[in-house]
């Protein structure tokens, strides 16, 4: 929601101001610019960027507009989980839960929580650390270097849409030359022509210039930094879930491994405590239904 209005916000106010200097838009519209400045900035991306590398630059700039989805409620159902799958393993043993880890879509526990389940990132980050233990035979410190790692891995490849979009953006002023200058070549060659004909083609040359430092920063930088921030939201809510289960494998029990995990977690979207301990009292009474039924 925020994105949009920033845009009709730069829109308007370049727009307003335009027009209270008694500016005619129409001068602005020059598809040819545009083409250029739009079609060889594009073209950088494809360049510069491996398949895996667009299809997460089309997804993050979607994302920029549906907003983060690491909510306080997504916090809250992901302690809500936790407490279920940490209780059940104090319950039943975690060997018990190994066909879980195994095949998450098909376990009646992970199905639980749809809202972890649907984050495919967190998933697989969380089984492989919980198989890895389950095998036994490596230390506690070992496998918190081993989610540290990944975690890391992890981090780097969601900068990539970052670092690329950024690179666009830095190029569109200097492809915004690159349109004038065509430009002036065209002018050049009217020369002696009528005035008024000279005139059109030295705005639209200048146009050109304007357009790529108003996509750039304007549009394609704060999108960048938009998909920065995304980005760091996403590791804050994989490093929270790092201390949980850090905690819970040093033998901490699942309300303090809880505890743990919910301190981890930015302040202006963490649950207070006692929102954590009623959203698992009610997950708690709300499973044996479920298997009664």
């Amino acid at each position: 929601m925020f994105p949009i209005i920033g845009i009709v916000v730069v829109l308007g106010c370049i727009a307003g101001g335009y027009l209270m200097e008694k500016g005619n838009l129409l001068v602005l519209m020059q598809p040819a610019e545009l083409l250029i400045i739009g079609g060889a900035a594009i073209g950088t991306v494809l360049i510069g960027n491996p398949p895996h590398v667009l299809k997460a630059i089309v997804g993050g700039i979607l994302g920029v507009f549906k907003g983060s989805r690491y909510t306080a409620a997504i916090y809250l159902d992901t302690l809500r989980f936790l407490n279920d799958f940490f209780n059940t393993a104090r319950k039943n043993s975690l060997t018990s839960l190994e066909e879980d880890l195994d095949a998450p879509d098909k376990s009646a526990l992970f199905k639980r929580h749809p809202n972890f389940s649907k984050d495919h990132e967190a998933m697989l980050f969380f089984c492989d650390t919980m198989r890895t233990l389950v095998a036994g035979g490596v230390e506690v410190h070992d496998l918190d270097s081993i989610m540290e790692l990944d975690l890391e891995i992890l981090h780097k490849q969601a900068r990539m849409p970052v670092a690329a979009i950024s690179t666009m953006a830095d190029s569109l002023p200097g492809l915004g030359i690159v349109a004038a200058v065509l430009g002036v070549v065209i002018t050049m060659s009217a020369l002696g022509g009528p005035p008024e004909e000279i005139g059109h083609k030295v705005a639209a040359a200048l146009v050109g210039t304007f357009l790529g430092i108003l996509l750039c920063y304007g549009f394609l930088g704060p999108i960048a930094a938009n998909l920065k921030k995304q980005s760091d939201a996403e590791s804050e809510y994989l490093s929270a879930l790092r201390m949980g289960l850090l905690a819970y494998m040093k033998g901490m029990s699942p309300i303090l491994a809880l505890e743990a995990c919910r301190r981890a977690i930015p302040p202006h979207v963490r649950p207070s405590f006692k929102q954590m301990d009623d959203a698992c009292r009610k997950s708690a009474t709300a499973a044996p239904a479920e298997v009664a039924a």
